[in-house]
């Protein structure tokens, strides 16, 4: 080994707590050499594999591959967390020349025509030759990741594959870093406090101290959630807040450097090419034989289904808005896009006196932690230790030993909580090492929440809005789902479960933040240190619904701009702004900004692995709608309920279907009706 080699941390196992990534050792010029060492030593794994004489077995097949590749998942694992976490161009242009050499590497394997032989073999004979549910699941899992990888394509098949994937990577690539890199470029600078009408302090008080961290007078506005959505629903200023509208509306549809128009083209299309060569007419039929739905008749059955019985209740609210609005303006108002979160906020206030500024005070990020990791600790048993010899990637990033209810060792958790450059916008859960079992030794996950709230000032501390509460709460779900795997294979563990299912165990968590039993566990004002007043809990249960109808069918419009994507029969070549209006029309609420556009900064769909599947988020609410039902009738911290949620759906991943798994803890199907209940809505 070199001495440049000696040095790469990626190169030999992590000398750290618990085998943690060393962060404070890696390097930006240790990661090129690393993948290729890597995929090398993969690669020899895998030839080793395909030339053993024995016959296949599943351990000499199936979980020798499952046990291949651990320096490339350990280099990967960083690599492209900190490439959504910890971004730079030089990162970014890393990625770029990755791209290409990953899926030559991943389509040398899969379409590897011996290696399929011997997994074949394992999958035709998996119920005869004494395997375990585990085992056979696993199996299933790889033949199916080699049929759907062009494995049983002919020899053109599987090179017009290579071609096709390779050129997916890397318009996939190019879109996510085309939307970061505009989200990052934008500024609103204000410099007269004029500008700053109807924005609460705390609002006024972050943008100046975002101005000043760069060095310029003023406040300053940008696309990061707190900012954007602070502005949009407390400013006074209509043209600022059309001008704010339309610049983030425009996002990769404006042209320049940073369009994101023919990388919409061209994902869509390489996916229905991928499709059509492995014998589907639409990628959508091609992604969903995989999902709990698993068809398009399903999918639209459930969009269709929640679009009429939340419609009337959504259009109605939009009526009150716009006649508040009136009312407000004193005359005939036209409400546009730019003005539903303002005047949505006021209709709020007055229905039930309540509004960000209100709550803040008791959401104190610190108390919200131990709130948030309290729930864990009543329901489940965990406690969580700060661990400052844990390596972090940013002095901001948070490390906690997890140890169940026996004091054991569960996971190591990462906390990052506060927007910056070079991390993209929205917030999400991560894995840094999955768990699994190998040689009698449980390897304990190494879990990452990353968001994007709102940051301490110099004169107060971080305190949040309670949806950015509740958007912890459902990413501490999917952290939960993670920690808490109890399976044999990595594979197989935590979130790597079907799409519309991952997101049961994070939305369950947002309900129990209505609970006054829960929210009297933290809920303190960060001064004097008082409980949240009994009225003011009572005002936040009371709005809980407020506006349901409307965030329902917008969150339905993004299911249906995805499926209309995805259930393309032919190329696209048209014109990526009026496919998008037509797919959303059904409802569309507001009037639309012609020159606005969704699809372009869609990164759900377009580079985050959610293509045909945002209807996810509503099938899963179907589903935690009706289980946290159970929480309800047994008592919200029941231990038997919680223990039976754990056992059935944190702990099992991928090891049997998931319907099967919720039925063990429910004891039927879901169904819509328990969403209309909690939503309120009269069936």
């Amino acid at each position: 080994m070199t001495a440049s080699a000696r040095e790469n941390p990626f190169l030999k196992p992590f000398a750290t707590p618990y085998g943690t990534a060393p962060f404070d050792l890696i390097k930006i010029e240790h990661y090129e050499p690393a993948f290729e060492e890597a995929m090398s030593a993969h690669q020899s794994e895998i030839d080793a594999i395909v030339a053993n004489p024995e016959a296949p077995t599943f351990s000499n097949t199936i979980e020798a591959m499952e046990y291949s590749g651990e320096m490339l998942t350990r280099v990967s694992s960083v690599f492209f967390n900190l490439l959504s976490a910890e971004s730079n161009d030089g990162m970014m242009d890393i990625s770029l020349r990755l791209s290409p050499k990953l899926s030559q590497h991943s389509n040398n394997i899969n379409l590897n025509e011996e290696l399929f032989k011997r997994v074949k073999a394992v999958y035709d004979t998996r119920f005869t030759s004494g395997l375990t549910p585990e085992q056979i699941r696993l199996t299933e899992e790889y033949y199916k990741n080699f049929e759907n990888s062009g494995a049983t394509l002919s020899s053109e098949g599987k090179e017009k594959y290579r071609e096709l994937s390779m050129e997916l990577s890397k318009a996939t690539l190019a879109f996510g870093q085309n939307n970061l890199r505009e989200t990052n470029a934008f500024e609103m600078l204000l410099t007269d406090k004029a500008d700053l009408e109807g924005l609460p302090e705390s609002l006024i008080d972050a943008a100046a101290a975002k101005a000043k961290s760069k060095g310029k007078d003023g406040w300053l506005i940008d696309f990061s959630a707190p900012s954007y959505t602070g502005f949009m629903k407390y400013s006074s200023r209509r043209d600022l807040r059309e001008k704010l509208y339309r610049s983030y509306s425009k996002k990769g549809v404006a042209g320049g450097e940073f369009d994101n128009q023919e990388n919409v083209r061209k994902i869509v299309n390489f996916r229905l090419e991928i499709a059509r060569l492995l014998g589907y007419n639409r990628y959508s039929a091609y992604s969903l034989k995989n999902s709990m739905a698993k068809n398009e008749t399903a999918v639209f059955g459930l969009l269709d289904q929640l679009a009429e019985s939340f419609g009337p209740t959504a259009r109605q609210e939009v009526e009150d808005v716009k006649s508040f609005a009136s009312q407000m303006e004193g005359g005939a108002f036209d409400l546009q896009p730019w003005d539903w979160s303002y005047y949505a906020e006021k209709v709020k206030d007055s229905r039930f006196d309540l509004n960000d500024e209100m709550t803040r005070p008791y959401f104190e990020l610190e108390n919200v932690k131990k709130g948030v990791f309290g729930l864990a600790t009543d329901l489940y048993g965990l406690n969580f230790v700060k661990n400052a010899d844990i390596p972090v990637y940013h002095p901001e990033v948070e490390a906690y030993e997890v140890s169940d209810e026996k004091g054991d060792l569960l996971a190591v958790l990462y906390t990052d909580f506060h927007p910056r450059d070079g991390k993209r916008s929205g917030a999400w859960m991560t894995s840094y090492r999955d768990q699994e079992v190998r040689d009698g030794k449980d390897n304990r996950p190494h879990v990452s929440i990353v968001m994007n709230f709102t940051r301490p000032t110099d004169t107060k501390p971080a305190l949040l809005t309670f949806d950015e509460v509740e958007t912890f709460l459902h990413e501490f779900g999917h952290a939960l789902h993670g920690m808490m795997a109890k399976t044999t294979y990595g594979t197989l563990s935590g979130t790597n479960v079907y799409r519309d299912f991952v997101e049961l165990p994070s939305q369950i968590m947002e309900n129990w933040l209505i609970e006054k039993e829960y929210l009297d566990k933290f809920a303190f004002h960060y001064q004097t240190g008082e409980k949240m007043p009994e009225v003011l809990l009572q005002k936040i249960v009371d709005a809980s619904n407020y506006n349901t109808g409307y965030l329902t069918l917008r969150q339905l419009s993004f299911g249906y701009l995805d499926m209309a994507w995805h259930s393309l029969e032919t190329p696209f070549d048209g014109d990526v702004r009026t496919f998008e209006q037509k797919a959303m029309a059904r409802v569309q609420l507001l009037p639309v900004v012609s020159e606005a556009c969704m699809s372009t900064s869609f990164g759900h769909i377009f580079s985050g692995g959610y293509a045909a599947g945002y209807y996810s988020y509503k099938w899963s609410e179907v589903m935690d709608a009706d289980a946290f039902s159970v929480f309800k009738r047994n008592g919200i911290f029941d231990h038997e309920t919680a223990r039976s949620f754990r056992i059935n759906v944190l702990e099992k991943g991928n090891t049997e279907d998931p319907m099967i798994l919720y039925k063990r803890f429910r004891g039927q199907e879901p169904s819509v009706e328990a969403l209309l209940r909690r939503s309120g809505i009269d069936n």
